[in-house]
């Protein structure tokens, strides 16, 4: 039993190979322009390296038992695929990206249901969009894009759909957002028959712990420090954990030492926080996983 997996070749390529080798499943390949490689880990047999335009398909159809795409390339084609998790990354941010209908900033129109019957509509997402307008009640023009989407209103196109993780490049090119057609993580998607089968299933929870344990760890830190008894509770108090903090007695001395995890967003304030009620030799360490 292995597993054939396939990955997202463009924009995603590089943080999804460093989630991969944060995971301990690092992808090895001949070159950066290869579309096959492999992971040296039982469970994966062959992995591929695609378009997350194509992978919703292909992993329906059965050619691979394992893909990472975005959401958004599952909606658009309709494909059907069992999605095991989110993997909360993409290429600048932690956050969801969004699919969102932009005008041309000196437009009135604040929703899609200003906008006139028979506006054109650039895209790289046709189905997304067209099932967005007739859901809201707005007959669209709905026309392919192949690139450069947001350069073609308002003389090609009078409103695009297009993905954004922060919007500056839309208003870079004069355009605002007037709606959120939908929110895009990527996520773990299978093989309906492959996730029915148990080994193979089995196999696949294994991954995806390994790769949100690896998600997870980015935004913590382990905090080591030493406190006397009589600071013990001051210091405590002040830890934000994700369970109750390990302390131990320190060996021949009237203190303890503390470990915890805690939100790597926090540990600015945190660490002189600790220093001043009483906390010494406080150690800020990175971590590899954390696995709940």
């Amino acid at each position: 039993m292995m597993l054939r997996l396939v990955v997202p070749k463009g924009s995603l390529e590089r943080q999804t190979f460093e989630l991969f080798a944060a995971a301990d499943l690092k992808i090895q390949r001949s070159s950066e322009v290869d579309y096959r490689g492999t992971i040296d880990d039982a469970r994966i047999d062959e992995v591929y390296v695609l378009r997350p335009q194509e992978i919703p398909v292909y992993v329906a159809d059965g050619m691979f038992d394992l893909g990472i795409t975005g959401r958004d390339w599952i909606e658009e084609t309709g494909a059907n695929v069992v999605t095991l998790g989110e993997l909360v990354y993409s290429k600048t941010t932690e956050k969801p990206v969004q699919i969102v209908l932009a005008v041309h900033g000196t437009s009135t129109a604040r929703r899609v249901e200003d906008l006139p019957a028979g506006t054109r509509v650039s895209t790289e997402y046709p189905r997304l969009t067209e099932r967005f307008f007739a859901d809201h009640g707005v007959r669209a023009d709905v026309r392919l894009s192949y690139g450069a989407t947001e350069a073609k209103v308002p003389e090609i196109a009078d409103a695009v759909v297009e993905i954004t993780e922060t919007g500056r490049a839309l208003e870079a090119a004069g355009l605002k957002v007037i709606d959120v057609v939908m929110e895009s993580n990527t996520v773990l998607a299978a093989n309906p028959t492959a996730a029915a089968d148990p080994a193979k299933a089995h196999a696949m929870g294994q991954i995806l712990t390994l790769l949100q344990g690896a998600l997870d760890a980015r935004s913590h830190v382990l905090v080591k420090l030493n406190v006397a008894e009589r600071d013990l509770e001051a210091v405590v108090a002040v830890l934000p954990s994700l369970k109750s903090p390990t302390v131990s007695k320190l060996f021949g001395e009237g203190g303890f030492a503390i470990e915890t995890v805690v939100p790597k967003s926090t540990i600015n304030v945190l660490i002189p926080e600790l220093k001043d009620r009483g906390a010494t030799d406080i150690i800020e360490l990175p971590l590899g996983k954390i696995v709940h």
